[in-house]
């Protein structure tokens, strides 16, 4: 999608040519150790705050085309992440202009989740201009950096992918209603179809998705490292709606559950397909195409997570009382939809299907009879034994069989 690592041989002097080399070009060293640096886990942080407006928008607008938009808005800004963290991966951080263009990233970011609570209503002309100023720019600036060198045919990609959607997202920023959320919606599809099928360029051909990272454990840290950020939202939603409650011994119980179920993600999540990432990247037999899994797994179970955090504002609030079923969709939907993701993710490292993490899914969906008829914190301890149901049977699986194969070859 963006620069790929691979090394090309200097051009011949008696060629002649204006052409930047890849050793003139500021990419990543593949021999030297890559961890994220300081400035990536910098530029995390302003999608703390972007997940915490979108929970708090999704509260708002708590009906099917609140959720729509908060899904349109959500690619979106996975884009703006995944863009970002195949520069740090392809190119050297430690460089200043690397490092300016993450800094400008993490400005449009803020801006972005700044604009988020309105919009569909006000502000949708703002957060277009600032998604297509951060999409088209970036690749634009790539290449004037790579020169003529042959890493900037993922740039030329991203750039094509970006400027075939600045139609839609422009105009639907000027738009209103659904107009909006369908033009929005064929700009964000835009983007990822390109991305997902990898159509050769005649200028580029397939650079995209497919080409291996320069650092895979780099990667792997990076989604794991996103998927703390939103529990880190998960925490702060939490906490925000328990500290402007009445406090009262019920929304203590409530913001305890809360807590659990927020640690149960993390077991479930870490345990093992979060651990074993960088090595599923290392043995696999086309790590290029394993890259492309991961993107879309943590999407979905960031996802899950964002609409855990609506649920909890909800049953921390009002532990006690009726629930509508749209509190009893997103208390429980969650905690589904993260599960889905899990499910994928494990595939994508081990290459089988965990059972139990569907079968959870489905028993949570089966509880909604109940969860309508019981209060909303009720509902809140159901997710939460399930969830914990889960890690006991991950755990278990894991003592059952201490000599299996971690991870075995994908791709």
């Amino acid at each position: 999608m963006l620069p790929a690592g691979g090394r090309e041989a200097d051009p011949d002097p008696s060629e002649g040519g204006e052409s930047m080399t890849t050793k003139e070009a500021p990419l990543r060293d593949p021999e030297t150790p890559m961890r994220a640096t300081f400035l990536e886990l910098f530029f995390d942080l302003g999608f703390v705050f972007a997940f915490l407006q979108l929970s708090h928008a999704l509260a708002e607008h708590l009906q099917w085309s609140g959720a729509f938009h908060a899904l349109v808005v959500l690619m979106a800004l996975w884009r703006v992440w995944l863009v970002t963290i195949w520069i740090t991966n392809r190119l050297d951080p430690d460089r200043l202009v690397l490092q300016l263009l993450v800094l400008v990233a993490l400005l449009a970011s803020l801006a972005l989740a700044t604009a988020l609570p309105h919009t569909f209503t006000q502000d949708g002309v703002i957060f277009a201009c600032v998604y297509v100023a951060i999409q088209v720019g970036r690749p634009l600036f790539l290449l004037f950096l790579l020169g003529g060198s042959r890493a900037k045919g993922p740039a030329v990609r991203a750039l094509w992918s970006s400027g075939v959607a600045v139609v839609p997202w422009i105009a639907g920023g000027f738009a209103h209603g659904v107009a909006r959320s369908g033009l929005w919606a064929l700009g964000v599809a835009v983007e990822y179809g390109v991305f997902a099928l990898n159509l050769p360029l005649p200028w580029a051909g397939r650079t995209g998705p497919w080409e291996p990272p320069t650092s895979a454990e780099h990667l792997a840290e990076r989604y794991r490292q996103l998927f703390i950020i939103a529990l880190g939202e998960l925490i702060l939603a939490s906490g925000k709606t328990f500290n402007d409650g009445r406090s009262h011994p019920t929304q203590m119980a409530a913001f305890a559950v809360s807590v659990v179920m927020t640690a149960l993600f993390w077991r479930v999540y870490i345990f093992r397909a979060g651990e074993e990432l960088p090595a599923a990247f290392k043995v696999a037999s086309t790590p290029a195409r394993l890259g492309l899994g991961p993107i879309y797994v943590h999407l979905v179970m960031v996802a899950g997570i964002v609409v855990t955090a609506v649920g909890d504002q909800l049953f921390i609030a009002q532990p006690f009382g009726r629930t509508p079923l749209a509190w009893v969709l997103v208390i429980l939907g969650g905690p589904v939809i993260f599960l889905a993701g899990r499910t994928g993710f494990a595939y994508v490292v081990f290459a089988k299907i965990f059972w139990h993490c569907l079968a959870a899914a489905a028993v949570l969906a089966a509880a909604i009879p109940l969860a309508l008829v019981a209060p909303p914190l009720v509902a809140a301890v159901i997710a939460t034994v399930v969830l914990l149901a889960v890690a006991i049977a991950d755990a278990a699986r894991e003592w059952s069989n201490p000599g299996e194969p971690r991870p075995p070859v994908t791709g």
